[in-house]
């Protein structure tokens, strides 16, 4: 067992906190948020855990293993860094951090003290996703030709702009199913809203082998949308994250004419991505093996958001 300590109980940080509660792998010890009432909703909900506003008093821990870190993306680094430098493993709310320099630093140090670094991309342990993944290794429709993502509707952030928070899920998704880095990248990123950051932004990316992928982001719409479309050389599949069941569609290409398919509904595991990410962490750190996110993974993907974040058509 894991015992674990949880550094922000805001939105993202409740979730986080009923996954590894709900696994017999973990023992969530310690919550910690500067906000009264984070703390007094942490203390109804889990009465057994140590509450504090104080961070580093609570990772100094001997008897802290993981430190999952759910606040808000500002303060990832310095979290991250002190509780790596006092020997724990880390979680880290997706972005890791806005600067490549800083991951490259956390790797670093994780290095050094053999630790293991994970940062929550969600959607890399959904069913869809790596079924997904598992089509395109095995080449049964041929060849990618192009990849359509539309994320849209989101609450509004005040620490990162719409590329940080919603299109981190798109290149995780990319650099995961892809293995590959775009050669060319436009940008264009728009303000519909008063505030420092973009809240809408529209994104050209070409990779290797001729495939093209679009990417919108909006946290302004009027419904949710949550849309991969990808079109291989003998089908177009859908991947619907909203849907409850039904997540994938595949419209298979009939061979006499391109304008009729073939519909293809399948089976994909609907368990919870957080829960097959906390048991990630747990079977990575007993066996002292983290296969997702090695190969600077992390860096690729902070690397390319950079990039995006910079350009501006």
């Amino acid at each position: 067992m894991l015992n674990t300590a949880l550094v922000g109980f805001g939105y993202w940080g409740t979730k986080l906190a009923r996954n590894f509660q709900n696994l017999e792998s973990f023992n969530l010890i310690s919550i910690v948020d500067l906000n009264s009432k984070n703390l007094a909703s942490a203390k109804k909900n889990y009465p057994l855990a140590k509450l504090s506003n104080n961070y580093k008093k609570t990772i100094i821990d001997d008897s802290i293993d993981l430190v999952v870190i759910a606040s808000p993306t500002s303060s990832h680094y310095k979290i991250a860094k002190f509780a790596l430098e006092n020997s724990k493993h880390v979680l880290v709310e997706k972005p890791i951090s806005l600067s490549l320099k800083e991951v490259r630093k956390l790797n670093e140090i994780a290095n050094k003290n053999k630790k293991m670094i994970f940062v929550d991309y969600p959607f890399l342990f959904s069913g869809s996703i790596n079924f997904i993944k598992k089509i395109i290794n095995e080449n049964k429709y041929g060849k990618i030709v192009e990849i359509e993502s539309f994320r849209e509707q989101a609450p509004i952030r005040k620490d990162v702009n719409v590329i940080w928070d919603l299109c981190t899920h798109d290149i995780s998704i990319l650099t995961y199913l892809l293995k590959s880095k775009p050669y060319s990248i436009r940008t264009i990123k728009k303000k519909n809203i008063k505030g420092p950051f973009c809240d809408t932004a529209y994104i050209n990316l070409r990779y290797p082998n001729n495939i093209s992928v679009l990417i919108k982001n909006a946290w302004i719409s009027p419904t949710k949308i949550r849309l991969i479309k990808i079109k291989f050389e003998k089908a177009i599949l859908y991947c619907d994250e909203n849907e409850s069941i039904y997540k994938i569609r595949i419209y298979k290409i009939r061979s006499d004419k391109l304008s009729n398919y073939n519909l293809e509904i399948p089976e994909i595991d609907l368990n919870e991505p957080l829960s097959k990410l906390a048991s990630y962490i747990y079977k990575s750190i007993k066996n002292n093996n983290n296969k997702l996110f090695q190969n600077k993974f992390n860096e690729k993907i902070t690397h390319l958001l950079e990039r995006i974040n910079k350009i501006n058509d």
